[in-house]
């Protein structure tokens, strides 16, 4: 898919009378005398996020053209320059006309077609609807007529609190709200739907994407990192100033600029405000400002002591055979110079010998001899491995891939114990002696049998020694975020399905780590890996029942506690826990892709170091 056109939405129902009616873009079935003549953009807008007229027939209804869009959701944007009084409805609007527009911005335009409401994601997505007019009659009444002058969206318009709460009485909905765009950020949005907006000079806090979208702040000081970023510290952090920036003009005619985390869109962007599934309010821009680069540097974290054992988990994205060798040299080097050789490092997402390819292929020992060697020619250590195969498309993850968790050591430093033999089906347990931990299995998996892990990957336990001292390590790559309700969703809050599998994950490893304590009080553990989940969520609360664990990213201040970047929130997923036996320890979130266009994976590894 071309990178100018954006990501194709699904078309679903946010209202049951909606959908019950049969009121969706495109759909036939409104009765054909259910029609208003004359009607205003702000009286098809409304005063709440779901039109008044849903399902009429409008006739009439004029504006001028201030955007036009010939790729993806095909249509025109109008805009009435003589507004109401109210400040809850909008004066712009979404006509969809699914090929080609052929209307200019500046034409006056008067427009027939059916009131919907289209909204992005899918039936299950739980996403705000998109007020527009599907099905139009249009009409060109002059052209080359004055754009309405833009909304400003600053600081001081933006509100501080994000949303309302939803309405119980309509399961946590906030459709049916009146919109109060002075209180709430989600309202003031929606009070401006389809209408010229701009913003001034504004910080990025996403990064370019492959999809030609950026993410930037009208608010520089909201949960500020010193590296640029803004951070979600909490469910009620959504962070108000953030707003995804597209161009309406597609990326042959005007390349899309690329900007870090950290650089600062110059200058004036303006277009209208439109609603879409991969991040909600978007500022199509006709006329998009300039990048100016801020100078963000990838971090080194630091070589550990003799003395230290240096332990780091780092999801490489898909890692297979198939992929350029150039992504096998650009993460050997990072482990090499931005991490400095970890002793024992945590993999997670390295598929199997032929990657996608679906055709039971289960190993991975040509995946992990390519990216072993790559460290070696990137003047790193001979890594030596363990893993455990699993079982062929049962661990979740792209189909044929098979993703699983390795562990590379360095065995000049770290031994690995070796304890039986295993399979992908079976489980390891804790065991041990004369105040002594032990694994029966080393590696082994965790309670491969736990419907926790149905479709996601098993932990991986291992058993190493440094300098004479046990150390286990759980490597950990739990069920994702899918399914979850965004932060814009119509239910407030938002649902978050996906929690309810990571928790009986947490659950299981956390009871797996209180066998270990209860044989050896001061035993030295490590849990690592893509948790897909906060250092505030309950899955790392479960993680952490009986005080067994601590996420070492706590140690950080608040500002510098993320590994990830999504819809301009910088975000914990991935984390390191340890149990109370690592005493003292140095913790590192080493940033060096998400806050970046260009990306070697799209999560920052972690790194902890500490005396065992």
């Amino acid at each position: 898919m071309p990178s100018s056109i954006p990501r194709t939405a699904a078309v679903s129902a946010v209202v049951a009378a909606a959908l019950a009616a049969g009121l969706l873009a495109g759909s036939t079935n409104a009765a054909a005398d259910d029609s208003a003549t004359g009607t205003r953009v702000h009286d098809i807008q409304g005063t709440t996020r779901v039109s008044p007229l849903v399902g009429k027939q409008v006739t009439g209804v004029t504006g001028i053209v201030t955007g036009v869009r010939t790729y993806g959701s095909r249509g025109f944007w109008i805009q009435d320059p003589e507004a109401d009084e109210n400040p809850a409805t909008s004066e712009g609007l979404f006509v969809f006309t699914s090929s080609v527009p052929t209307v200019a911005v500046g034409d006056a335009v008067s427009v027939n077609g059916t009131v919907t409401e289209y909204v992005p994601g899918g039936l299950n997505s739980g996403n705000q609807s998109l007020t527009q007019l599907s099905k139009p009659v249009i009409t060109v009444v002059s052209k080359g007529n004055a754009v309405p002058a833009p909304v400003t969206i600053a600081p001081w318009s933006v509100p501080d609190e994000y949303t309302p709460e939803g309405d119980p009485a309509a399961g946590g909905s906030i459709n049916g709200l009146t919109l109060d765009p002075e209180t709430y950020a989600l309202d003031y949005y929606e009070s401006l739907e389809g209408t010229n907006v701009r913003v001034g000079t504004s910080r990025v806090v996403g990064a370019t994407d492959p999809y030609s979208e950026l993410w930037v702040t009208v608010k520089p000081w909201e949960n500020r990192n010193w590296r640029g970023g803004t951070v979600y510290g909490s469910y009620e952090s959504q962070n108000t100033g953030r707003l995804q920036i597209q161009s309406l003009t597609p990326i042959a005619q005007q390349p899309f600029p690329k900007a870090n985390v950290g650089d600062w869109l110059k200058g004036t962007t303006e277009g209208p405000l439109d609603f879409n599934q991969f991040g909600g309010y978007t500022l199509t821009a006709r006329t998009l400002g300039t990048v100016e680069d801020n100078g963000l540097e990838r971090e080194t974290t630091d070589k550990q002591h003799k003395n230290e054992l240096a332990v780091a988990t780092y999801n490489v994205e898909n890692l297979d055979p198939t992929d350029p060798q150039e992504k096998f040299d650009a993460l050997a080097k990072a482990v090499v110079d931005n991490l400095a050789s970890p002793d024992i490092l945590a993999l997670e997402e390295i598929q199997d010998n032929n990657g996608a390819k679906n055709d039971g292929t289960v190993a991975a020992d040509q995946t992990v001899k390519k990216f072993t060697d790559a460290i070696v020619a990137a003047g790193g250590p001979a890594y030596e491995w363990r893993s455990v195969d699993p079982q062929n498309n049962k661990d979740g993850g792209e189909p044929g891939g098979n993703i699983r968790q390795v562990f590379l050591f360095n065995p000049e430093r770290v031994s690995f114990t070796d304890r039986a033999a295993t399979d992908e089906t079976s489980a390891t347990a804790v065991t041990g002696s004369k105040g002594r931990a032990a694994l029966t299995v080393s590696p082994g998996r965790i309670d491969p049998a736990n419907t926790a892990w149905e479709s996601s990957r098993k932990p991986l336990a291992g058993e190493f020694v440094f300098r004479g001292r046990t150390v286990f390590v759980i490597a950990n790559h739990f069920g994702s975020k899918g399914g979850d309700e965004s932060i814009v969703s119509h239910h407030q809050p938002p649902n978050r399905s996906s929690e309810a599998k990571r928790l009986l994950q947490a659950q299981a490893v956390n009871a797996f780590v209180k066998d270990i304590v209860a044989l050896e009080k001061q035993a030295d553990v490590l849990v690592v890996g893509d948790i897909n989940d906060f250092e505030f969520s309950g899955t790392t609360e479960a993680l952490t029942d009986g005080d067994v664990l601590y996420p070492a990213v706590k140690s950080l201040p608040r500002s510098e506690r993320y590994s990830y970047v999504y819809q301009g929130n910088s975000q914990v997923l991935d984390q390191i826990l340890t149990s109370p036996g690592v005493r003292h320890f140095e913790y590192d979130s080493v940033h060096i892709n998400a806050e970046f266009a260009d990306q070697d994976s799209d999560h920052d590894p972690q790194v902890v170091r500490f005396r065992p």
